[in-house]
């Protein structure tokens, strides 16, 4: 298949559907709040479950939700508060205080009947994670862990996204960081491709794993600027790993981390399969293919 070399546009509408939004930094950190108020914004309904601290390299931990002992992230919640809650002014903003596979569990299981005209959500997102999730590293992200627990658990098509730029930052930061906005904004052009191309959204038991690449004042500075890549999550092991999706001329896609580390402004979209965090086969990655195709360039 013949890629195009330039971001194609969006459809001018894209289907609103149902959301479910978690992370592994905390509910209160700012990159899953401009996530929230972008897919809301282009017309999704998006309700945050998401632990109640930065749970960052907690994997597909799962357990019991407890009393809080000390203040949520930022101060978003003082010591002594429930197990579960929500913001007192939005709702849809909920954290558990637990990892971030229970904190998405309780968005499927139990929020999602509150907030949606469904049982179950469309979509389960995860991110932006503050920093890459490449390679070996997808086995320890909690942002992963909720992400995968989705679609290999709840049959949740799930997108885990990450970005190379930002540290740790309160939803209430007085300037919002550019990287967090732009960051927000790719993710929903993929969200948007994804639903343009029609259900089912992914292959069953299938998640995608999109990392962005740096973004700074000068460089790399808009969502636009960005363009993205079809790619594998580990690497490919001579006369052992089967070939994958033919594309730009290959059957051999590149690695997430190659992509990411190139010279210029790239997004990696990598196709896995979400029981064994390892990547999908070449007719998984085709479908993925063939429903992005329109996002995708070639490295």
């Amino acid at each position: 298949m013949r890629l195009p070399l330039t971001l194609a546009l969006l459809p001018f509408s894209v289907q609103a559907i149902n959301i479910i939004s978690s992370n592994d930094d905390g509910w209160a950190e700012i990159n899953i709040r401009q996530l929230y108020d972008s897919l809301t914004a282009a017309g999704h309904s998006v309700v945050i479950s998401a632990p109640a601290e930065n749970e960052s390299g907690t994997g597909s931990n799962d357990g019991t939700p407890s009393v809080l002992t000390s203040p949520c992230e930022f101060n978003s919640c003082p010591t002594g508060s429930p197990a579960y809650g929500q913001n007192s002014t939005e709702p849809r903003f909920n954290y558990v205080n637990s990892y971030p596979v229970t904190a998405i569990k309780y968005g499927i299981n139990t929020l999602a009947s509150t907030f949606f005209d469904a049982s179950t959500p469309d979509l389960a997102v995860a991110g932006p994670n503050v920093g890459s999730n490449l390679g070996l590293g997808v086995f320890f992200s909690g942002t992963v862990g909720a992400a995968t627990y989705a679609a290999n658990t709840a049959g949740i098509p799930a997108i885990a996204f990450s970005g190379a730029t930002g540290s740790q930052t309160a939803w209430d930061v007085s300037s919002v960081p550019v990287y967090s906005t732009v960051y927000a904004e790719l993710a929903r052009k993929v969200t948007d491709q994804l639903i343009a191309a029609g259900t089912p959204y992914l292959p069953e038991n299938v998640w995608l794993n999109v990392n962005f690449g740096k973004v700074s004042d000068s460089s790399c500075a808009t969502a636009d600027d960005f363009t993205f890549v079809l790619s594998r999550i580990h690497a490919a092991v001579p006369l052992i790993t089967a070939e994958d999706v033919e594309t730009c001329g290959s059957t051999r896609l590149p690695t997430e981390t190659k992509v990411v580390g190139s010279d210029g402004c790239f997004a990696s979209v990598s196709v896995g399969m979400a029981g064994d965090k390892l990547d999908a086969d070449a007719t998984v990655q085709g479908v993925v293919l063939e429903k992005l195709a329109d996002l995708l360039t070639c490295l």
